[in-house]
């Protein structure tokens, strides 16, 4: 006879400390800022490794060699067509749709038409996970070209994903500093430990339903601001200030009417954001070449006196803001670009998840009341 588990005493708000996997994927080591890929310091990755070989040190654990490399990007430049029907539905909604409810409802489109949905085989599930990191980028432009009335621009399988990318949305290909830029941004959001959006997957996964639904799980999670939604936010806020002579006044008055600061302070970093510095250094460049420098400025005024009066730091969100609205990219895609990069990390939890599954079920505290007792309908 079978011990019943014993009903837990106080509730870990948040999941606060609550250890909820093990994974070999990632790890964010709050307390001194470090972020390691599959054993690799982002610092280390960074500027050496293309979002691609990320992909595969994700998927496989090591980093690609060239034959492997060139077949996973081969890969992928032919999972880049999408069903017409998934493309008639994300070109047909409201112009005014924001991007991300578009790319959950694309995703979700998708599995749709895959025969294979359901096919819980780890080589399909593998498929699956390649063809949707090839193929959300593609109904991402696709969705921005339509709701600008602008005719769509067909996958280039001679380009990487970064340029690729790019290139569908602008119908231009991109520069070489614009895709070293979009690249090295992917490879920094590509994965982040248990966060919301990848836990999120793994509980939807674990009940053992299919890829698009973990992955539409995801994008819905990510969309928060709170999670992915806050380097939208970033950019919303130095408009809102306008000049960097208005910062100091800003950041007083949110202090005193206890407004969060988007961009600054972050769940698990004590200390600097390691991706922070490879932004800021991006955000300073495109600035300088091709933005407006006033942006820059602004940041690093409001990350000098948020670090002095309240001892938080700037985050991911808070450069990666400037570096893509320096790159002229419009505001709202700059979560579905979080999304495209964070699509490897997502996949890879889910199959790392299936390896050795069981059912996420945590218990609760309860905390209304007892013994009430039903009133006849007339009475109440």
């Amino acid at each position: 006879m079978s011990t019943p588990e014993a009903a837990p005493t106080a509730a870990a708000k948040g999941l606060e400390g609550v250890i909820a996997a093990n994974t070999r994927l990632s790890d964010v080591r709050g307390d001194i800022g470090q972020l390691i890929y599959c054993g690799y310091d982002i610092n280390e990755l960074a500027g050496k490794v293309s979002y691609e070989e990320v992909v595969h040190l994700l998927h496989h654990n090591h980093l690609p060699n060239t034959k492997e490399l060139a077949e996973l990007k081969a890969t992928l430049a032919g999972f880049r067509d999408i069903p017409r029907g998934v493309i008639e539905l994300v070109t047909k909604l409201p112009k005014d749709c924001p991007p991300m409810h578009a790319i959950r409802t694309g995703v979700s489109a998708l599995g749709c038409y895959d025969t294979t949905a359901d096919d819980d085989t780890m080589d399909a599930q593998r498929r699956k996970a390649l063809r949707l990191i090839a193929q959300i980028p593609v109904i991402m432009a696709y969705f921005h070209r339509a709701r600008q009335g602008l005719s769509l621009v067909a996958p280039d399988p001679t380009l990487g994903e970064a340029a690729n990318f790019l290139y569908m949305v602008d119908g231009v290909k991109p520069s070489a500093e614009k895709e070293s830029t979009i690249d090295l941004c992917y490879v920094l959001h590509a994965d982040h430990g248990m966060n919301a959006s990848t836990f999120s997957a793994r509980v939807t996964i674990a009940t053992l339903s299919d890829m698009y639904s973990a992955i539409t799980t995801a994008i819905g999670t990510l969309k928060g601001p709170l999670h992915g939604g806050a380097n939208e936010g970033v950019i919303k806020m130095l408009q809102e200030i306008g000049s960097l002579d208005k910062v100091d006044h800003f950041v007083e008055e949110s202090l005193a009417q206890k407004r969060k600061i988007m961009g600054i302070g972050h769940r698990v970093y004590k200390v600097l954001d390691p991706r922070a510095p490879h932004l800021k250094r991006m955000a300073l460049v495109l600035s300088a070449k091709l933005g407006d420098p006033k942006w820059i400025q602004m940041s690093e005024r409001i990350a000098e006196l948020m670090l002095a009066k309240k001892n938080l730091h700037a985050n991911v969100d808070f450069y990666s803001a400037t570096v893509y609205f320096s790159l002229g990219i419009p505001t709202d895609l700059f979560t579905p670009i979080f999304a495209i990069a964070r699509t490897s990390g997502w996949t890879a939890h889910v199959l790392e998840q299936l390896a050795d599954n069981r059912l996420i079920r945590p218990q609760s505290v309860y905390t209304g009341p007892v013994g009430l007792k039903v009133t006849p309908i007339a009475q109440r």
